[in-house]
């Protein structure tokens, strides 16, 4: 049987005991009340008994006198006639009413003596009937006879008949009337032992509530509360992990579980800003946030929009969500952002509908990837670098208490937002400025180092789509191979001038010191992550990558290591790829330019030995789209 919701309630639980105690209060005082009635009923039907006792000793007594001193004149009998048979005729009416009342069980007010009260009535247990029925017979049979012995004349009753009749059989109407009295007084005595057992069982059952009741105090009150001032105790000094036990379903366990509740999100609270400020990357920042926020608010994507230096635009920089959508990193939207036309230190939150959402809007872009509710968080207030995160839902819309979560992590979150993008902006320019002084050393093109960058970009993002590695390539990915692919000849600044820049055909010794540039690129790179990392920062790994094995060929024919297939880094492949590419079909000072078709057609002839398969086909597929750069800044 489900116990009600209701009763789990400290205040139904107090209140039900009360009640209870209330009635058996009552049921005690209502019961008492009628045994004390029962009692005055009692005595009532004993002084009857007994009246029907001394009448009938009475009329034995004065029998016995009579015969002794019959009379034997007409005047004697005169005399007898105004004080026994008077006697006699009172004793037997009251004798014959009190039987008939009790035999009807309705003892009038004239008996009682209680006028006030009206008729009695009385109930027999079934000994103390059968016996009244006995009584009853016998003094009918009495009585009729003892008419007899009187005549019918009665001006001139036979009293010496009478009387002698009396004197035979008084002694069998007492005992009549004795056993009647001891029924009565024996279904009487077990009235009390009732009221006894009734009264024991009140105490018992009084004492198992009260005991029961101070059980149900220790087990939901007090200990609970112990309990729970000792969890207070752990919490207060810093453990908020501890959880408190749960020991019922009242006020006091909704009150623990809420408690609960709220250690769960301080401590996940203080993981999710610790873990935050950990993030050394943007992209690491957003993964942590959408993987703690899970416990706090709905949230299926969040993204990082910065402003552009006009304000008239805002960028999506970053984004991080496990949904398939087709918001990408770099699309732009206005700056009336959901009609945030200024940075405010206020959220602002939306539901969306398709009606709702302008052509071409955040908002238009949201709802097309089933993201129904969002708000926007403005973060990093200076106007040079402005910016905003965007938290959205698919299903559940954001309430008040969301709001004011995101809010209060708004300031931690802007703190460690521009920690990551100076960083990263460090790390980019001095990506830059590496790029530039290995460029400086080997001047090749104007472009060759921006073309083949966004090749490698391109060609990372069309794999990330399609093919084995769309598990491995990321947004964050993606950028860091376009970031680095510049840096891919960087270990040329260690060769001398002189190979480096002799215009003929390279000797061995040359051509092997010329082969020690992706190792000695891989050397410098590592040397920059070193000094990262003792930052507490990680973000050269791709660049060394790109570094030291984008001269590696797929079938192991490559330098400086020889490493075969996919031993060989994805970033260095997809760079030796947009690479190669590039100055096929750049023009350079000692070669013409070749088409993209020619230079397609070569690359496909090196398939599984130059190259990746998969990146050929990568290739392919973003053609469209590398064409644009290649017509964009092409060198022919």
């Amino acid at each position: 049987m489900q116990i009600p919701l209701w009763f789990h309630s400290l205040r139904a639980q107090i209140g039900l005991a009360i009640l209870l105690i209330f009635l058996m209060l009552v049921g005690t005082l209502g019961y008492t009340s009628y045994a004390l009635n029962l009692r005055q009923h009692d005595y009532l039907i004993l002084n009857l008994t007994g009246q029907l006792r001394v009448i009938s000793l009475n009329m034995t007594n004065q029998a016995r006198h009579y015969v002794a001193e019959a009379p034997d004149d007409n005047a004697k009998f005169t005399r007898d006639l105004g004080t026994y048979w008077q006697d006699l005729q009172k004793q037997t009416a009251l004798y014959s009413k009190i039987v008939s009342a009790l035999d009807a069980r309705v003892i009038d007010a004239d008996l009682s003596g209680k006028t006030s009260h009206g008729k009695i009535y009385c109930t027999w247990d079934e000994q103390s009937r059968q016996q009244m029925n006995k009584t009853v017979a016998f003094w009918n049979s009495f009585n009729a006879e003892l008419k007899h012995k009187i005549g019918d004349n009665i001006n001139e009753p036979r009293l010496t008949w009478a009387a002698e009749y009396i004197e035979q059989n008084g002694a069998k109407l007492e005992a009549s009337s004795e056993r009647l009295t001891n029924a009565f007084q024996r279904m009487m005595e077990e009235k009390l032992n009732a009221i006894r057992i009734f009264q024991l069982l009140t105490a018992a059952l009084s004492l198992a509530i009260f005991i029961i009741i101070l059980v149900m105090i220790q087990k939901l009150i007090i200990s609970p509360l112990n309990s729970t001032l000792k969890g207070f105790s752990r919490i207060s000094n810093g453990d908020f992990s501890h959880q408190l036990p749960v020991l019922g379903r009242n006020e006091i366990g909704k009150m623990t579980s809420a408690f609960n509740r709220l250690t769960v999100r301080l401590n996940s609270m203080f993981r999710l800003t610790d873990r935050i400020n950990q993030g050394k990357k943007l992209d690491e920042m957003l993964g942590f946030v959408h993987e703690e926020f899970q416990s706090f608010v709905p949230l299926d994507w969040v993204g990082v929009f910065y402003a552009n230096p006009d304000g008239s635009k805002f960028t999506l920089e970053r984004q991080f969500s496990q949904l398939q959508l087709s918001l990408k990193e770099g699309d732009s939207f206005t700056a009336n952002l959901g009609g945030l036309h200024t940075l405010s230190e206020y959220p602002l939150t939306l539901n969306f509908t398709t009606s709702s959402a302008t052509q071409g809007s955040l908002e238009a872009a949201l709802v097309h990837n089933n993201l129904r509710s969002a708000v926007y968080l403005p973060l990093l207030s200076k106007a040079n670098n402005r910016a905003i995160m965007v938290f959205a839902s698919a299903d559940l819309p954001y309430q008040q208490e969301h709001v004011d979560f995101i809010s209060n992590i708004a300031a931690t979150i802007s703190h460690v937002l521009e920690k990551t993008v100076v960083t990263e902006n460090l790390v980019t320019s001095a990506v830059q400025g590496m790029a530039k002084l290995a460029e400086s050393r080997d001047p090749e093109t104007g472009d060759h180092l921006v073309r083949m960058a966004l090749y490698s970009a391109l060609i990372a993002e069309e794999l990330g789509h399609i093919g084995p590695y769309t598990t491995k390539i990321t947004p964050a990915y993606v950028r860091d191979v376009f970031h680095f692919a510049p840096m891919h000849d960087i270990g040329k600044v260690g060769v001398r001038d002189d190979v480096l820049l002799k215009p003929g055909k390279l000797d061995a010794d040359e051509r092997k010191e010329i082969e020690q540039h992706p190792t000695i690129g891989g050397e410098v790179l590592r040397r920059c992550e070193a000094q990262m990392e003792a930052l507490g920062h990680s973000m050269f790994k791709i660049g060394i990558e790109i570094a030291e094995c984008h001269h590696e060929k797929f079938d192991g024919s490559g330098y400086p290591a020889g490493l075969i297939g996919q031993s060989i880094p994805l970033s260095a492949r997809i760079v030796s790829a947009a690479d190669v590419f590039d100055a096929l079909t750049s023009k350079r000072p000692y070669k013409e330019a070749w088409t993209v078709e020619a230079a397609l057609n070569a690359m496909q002839q090196d398939s599984g030995k130059h190259f990746d398969p998969d990146i050929l086909a990568a290739i392919m597929r973003a053609l469209p789209r590398i064409m644009e750069i290649y017509n964009q800044y092409k060198h022919v």
